[in-house]
């Protein structure tokens, strides 16, 4: 499966670049992994440039109003897509102002990551670590023990 992260902003934070690059360097053993950043325009703006950049993707957008899930259920939703031929999927994760309700319409799934409000750049670097522990533990890896 290809994986595209869409990010409003890029990450300033040292640790957080360094935290992206090491799981996308890990990432290449197991999946095509793109992240593209978006300048912050505003949600409006901001929503529709990620709609555009992830069409053709299943679109999972990261928002505070989403459904929780546990790892175990993340790679059970990622083999279901893998076995009925999804090839490509998308996370958006929003500026600080969030999503408009039209940019959540459009998604397939709508997640949160945590109860906790995190920072953008901290919930990608998260993101990417669960996209790798899902291949680890799709492939039988001994990482996410």
């Amino acid at each position: 499966m290809k994986w595209k992260l869409i990010v409003v902003g890029k990450p300033a934070l040292a640790f957080a670049k360094s935290g992206v690059e090491e799981y996308i360097k890990r990432l290449r053993r197991y999946a095509a992994v793109e992240v593209q950043q978006l300048r912050e325009n505003g949600p409006e703006e901001n929503g529709k440039r990620a709609l555009a950049a992830s069409e053709g993707c299943i679109r999972i957008i990261l928002d505070e109003r989403g459904r929780g899930l546990t790892t175990a259920t993340f790679v059970e939703q990622v083999q279901t897509w893998q076995m009925n031929g999804v090839k490509r999927a998308a996370l958006i994760i929003g500026g600080a102002d969030g999503h408009t309700d039209e940019t959540r319409a459009a998604a397939d799934v709508l997640l949160k990551l945590s109860d906790f409000t995190l920072q953008h750049e901290m919930a990608l670097v998260i993101l990417l670590e669960q996209i790798y522990r899902i291949h680890t533990i799709i492939k039988g890896e001994p990482y996410h023990r």
